[in-house]
């Protein structure tokens, strides 16, 4: 019967015989790991900030409730505290939702620049890499050359 060959030295040698630069992969991992970084306080922060504007936006509409939780003497006086709280109330949705419009816009703008510093971090990663690549390929040739000869 016919013994299966063990390619377990023959994928050993091919590997240790390729340049490979472990410190690209362990730049690339830190690289990652500082934008991810950068991304979770990007959405930290507008999470605490939309979270500011909420309880805000509550305490505002609590308190105005107050007054028309009062009791009043004549009738006509409820339904101009009904529509007061109802201006009120107008505004005050106008008003925060133009803030969390404007944490909105912060991080996608936040989010772009990351992204842009990522893309050109990674091409010039990528960049280093070819080019080292490439001078380790050749040395490697030239070697070979040499002991041909």
């Amino acid at each position: 019967m016919n013994k299966t060959q063990d390619f377990t030295k023959v994928m050993q040698d091919m590997m240790a015989s390729m340049p490979v630069d472990t410190a690209a992969f362990q730049n690339a991992f830190k690289t990652q790991a500082a934008f991810g970084e950068k991304f979770a306080k990007v959405a930290l922060e507008a999470a605490e900030k939309s979270t500011e504007i909420t309880s805000k936006w509550a305490k505002d509409a609590i308190a105005k409730m107050g007054d028309v939780a009062k009791a009043k003497t004549e009738p006509t006086d409820y339904t101009k505290s009904f529509s007061d709280y109802a201006s009120a109330a107008a505004e005050m949705a106008a008003e925060n939702m133009a803030a969390f419009a404007e944490v909105a816009k912060k991080v996608q703008m936040e989010t772009v620049e990351l992204m842009l510093a990522a893309g050109k971090e990674a091409s010039e990663d990528a960049t280093n890499a070819v080019k080292k690549a490439t001078a380790d390929v050749t040395s490697v040739a030239k070697k070979a050359a040499a002991a041909a000869k």
